[in-house]
């Protein structure tokens, strides 16, 4: 890949800067920065084309240390457990790709996933290392992801979400809230909570609104439409479990799952991204696109 074309953020390559140490070379430096990867494996990284210089040129194992030095690494996970489930593209052009997720699939490599991703997944099935994502959805939840396709045309998408020029609307599952009068706006503070993976309502001025409307309200449980204007971490889970509806099946709201538990594939959570809509900012047209995954039929 050229100097020109190289793009860390599009290929999820991780960057780091060479701190001042004692090292020989750039293998060492990272085998002592980061044991818990191992000399071994690092090594192995090189010799695959693993670990790139600034213009994503593959480093040797004897390639020389510099403080100050930028490389990229992609993070690998060894034996990566196979998720059991499927993405499809919904629409694909020259800039942009929609694809309709899963629950349970994760959007970007973290943490235990790396190749079981939906970007990893979209990467191999298009050949387009170029494809970022242009908002996250959470692993739980299902539905609509946007991906820009190519770098030059990315910054005019990118800024349809942080300037709220996009409309997204979820739908959800939970328990009735009768007492309640809809459509209802909810505004509070969402801050860092215990663990550290997830939200919480806090005293103060308010960082996040949600306006929640019901679609179906027989029996206990009730189908909502949700329209996030800020799009906070976790905002629709936390914002529906504070008006004392959690969502169904949700494993951190309103009782994080404990750790090590597998995923139930019978029992997602019932969050949907269903819809995005936006004006075209290339073209000035309108584009509107919907999700063709459902929520539980057994629940509505």
């Amino acid at each position: 890949m050229s100097a020109s074309t190289f793009d860390p953020s599009a290929s999820q390559a991780s960057t780091f800067c060479l701190p001042p140490g004692p090292w020989q070379t750039v293998l060492e430096c990272l085998s002592d920065r980061f044991p818990s990867v191992g000399y071994a494996r690092w090594a192995d990284r090189f010799g695959r084309g693993r670990v790139l210089n600034a213009q994503g040129e593959p480093l040797s194992v004897a390639h020389p240390y510099r403080v100050g030095l930028r490389i990229h690494y992609y993070r690998e996970v060894a034996q990566e457990k196979p998720i059991p489930v499927q993405a499809r593209i919904v629409h694909q052009d020259d800039h942009l790709l929609i694809a309709d997720k899963p629950h349970f699939l994760p959007v970007t490599p973290a943490g235990e996933f790396v190749e079981e991703t939906l970007l990893r997944r979209l990467i191999r099935t298009t050949g387009n290392p170029h494809l970022v994502p242009l908002h996250r959805i959470d692993r739980h939840t299902a539905g609509l992801v946007m991906f820009s396709t190519q770098p030059s045309t990315r910054g005019p998408y990118q800024q349809l979400f942080p300037t709220r020029q996009i409309t997204k609307v979820y739908e959800a599952m939970a328990p009735a809230l009768r007492g309640l009068v809809f459509p209802h706006v909810r505004h509070s503070r969402i801050a860092r909570g215990e663990p550290f993976f997830c939200m919480r309502e806090v005293e103060g001025d308010a960082n996040s609104e949600t306006r929640v409307e019901v679609i179906d309200h027989n029996g206990p449980l009730w189908r909502y439409r949700l329209f996030p204007v800020t799009g906070r971490t976790h905002q629709l889970r936390v914002h529906m479990a504070g008006l004392g509806a959690p969502l169904c099946n949700d494993p951190f709201y309103p009782t994080v799952t404990p750790q090590g538990v597998p995923d139930d594939y019978e029992r997602p959570l019932q969050l949907l991204a269903k819809s995005l809509s936006f004006k075209d900012p290339l073209t000035g047209d309108h584009r509107s696109f919907e999700s063709q995954l459902s929520l539980l039929p057994q629940l509505a």
